[in-house]
């Protein structure tokens, strides 16, 4: 098959686990699929992934080779698989904007960003010279005016977008609307993780209104120590996080709970933790006769690799719809990986969505 050609914005964290992530499948063989939810979409294998432009505004990864600029701080992802030879791609500046919270200058060089001097570069320009067909948006939270700058470059140079990030584009019937006119698929907005705390929690939402257990109350507690947690410790750039993560788990439930019943998001930053991500998680419920009930979970993922699982499949749905001329929101693989998907289904039914659009059926 021939490669597809993306274009990364933001190699951070999630950027590092998605390209080693690309070396470490590329020799592998179907029945050596650990960690993957699919071997094969429509022809297309996790090593049929060709890194074509990377775009960044850390001094340590501006001008590197993107094979280099994954592992440079302040990443602190796992390293499974060090050995990524040279893609011949160099990271390229791009906008500031609101990428950058002030309050990550208060941290250690290592901790957070570390603003390049080198010269902003004309992004439509390196969509168009490297011939990029999807753009991956790995920028932080809360990076809403840079996002729809990348966004706006998407639709000039005529590239799709995946946009892992809680700003709200493929859930926004104006971009929508301007990325179906470019007959440009669009996959968003905000990546779930394979088992993370959004799905685990999706996941119990569910089974307690299955076994008809009423649920009163819950929280859904996150710390971290990556630059993800750091960047979150303001308050208003977790806005739309929240948003994302708490209609996750509404758009389960037959009856949305009460707004001081449900407490979802980002919780604090503890740097020794690094890419490690603990949830901590509680409900509070009534089973038969009316009698109370709680459950209460504990769960450590490595944050970035988690998240890697889920865009690894919808860069493949993504170069599906590329081939068949699908523009605009793509919402089965979008409600399947996003937490705020242009339409929410149920996990098991996005599921079956992804299996039918695979094999060529039109999206519900």
């Amino acid at each position: 098959m021939e490669k597809t050609r993306i274009a990364i914005v933001g190699v951070g964290n999630c950027a590092s686990s998605l390209v080693q992530g690309i070396y470490y499948y590329k020799n592998k063989n179907p029945e050596d699929r650990i960690g993957l939810m699919h071997w094969d979409i429509g022809g297309y294998q996790p090593g049929d992934i060709e890194i074509v432009a990377a775009v960044d505004i850390d001094k340590r990864k501006v001008g590197k080779d993107i094979s280099q600029a994954i592992f440079a701080p302040p990443n602190c992802t796992k390293v499974f698989y060090g050995d990524v030879s040279s893609a011949g791609v160099d990271v390229v500046k791009g906008k500031v904007l609101d990428g950058v919270a002030e309050h990550m200058m208060e941290y250690p060089e290592d901790r957070t960003f570390v603003i390049s001097d080198e010269r902003e570069q004309d992004i439509v320009d390196v969509l168009r010279r490297s011939r990029a067909e999807i753009c991956m948006n790995y920028l932080p939270v809360g990076s809403e005016k840079a996002t729809k700058y990348y966004a706006d470059c998407c639709l000039e140079a005529g590239v799709a977008l995946i946009n892992c990030i809680p700003v709200f584009i493929a859930s926004n019937k104006e971009y929508a609307e301007r990325f179906e006119q470019r007959n440009l698929p669009l996959i968003g907005d905000d990546v779930k993780s394979q088992i993370g705390a959004t799905i685990t929690h999706r996941t119990l939402a569910r089974l307690f209104m299955d076994r008809g257990v009423k649920l009163d109350r819950t929280y859904q507690l996150n710390t971290g120590g990556n630059t993800d947690f750091l960047n979150m410790l303001s308050r208003e750039r977790v806005k739309m996080k929240k948003i994302s993560k708490t209609e996750a788990i509404q758009s389960i439930l037959e009856e949305p709970l009460e707004a001081d019943n449900i407490h979802i998001g980002p919780s604090d930053y503890v740097p020794w933790q690094l890419d490690s991500k603990l949830c901590f998680l509680r409900m509070e419920g009534r089973i038969f006769g009316d009698v109370p009930m709680n459950l209460e979970l504990r769960m450590s993922v490595e944050d970035s690799p988690n998240s890697a699982g889920c865009t690894i499949d919808a860069i493949r749905c993504c170069k599906l719809a590329l081939d068949r001329g699908i523009g605009g929101p793509l919402v089965s693989i979008s409600a399947y990986t996003m937490k705020h998907p242009p339409r929410q289904f149920p996990d098991n039914v996005a599921r079956d969505m992804v299996e039918e659009f695979i094999q060529g059926k039109r999206e519900r």
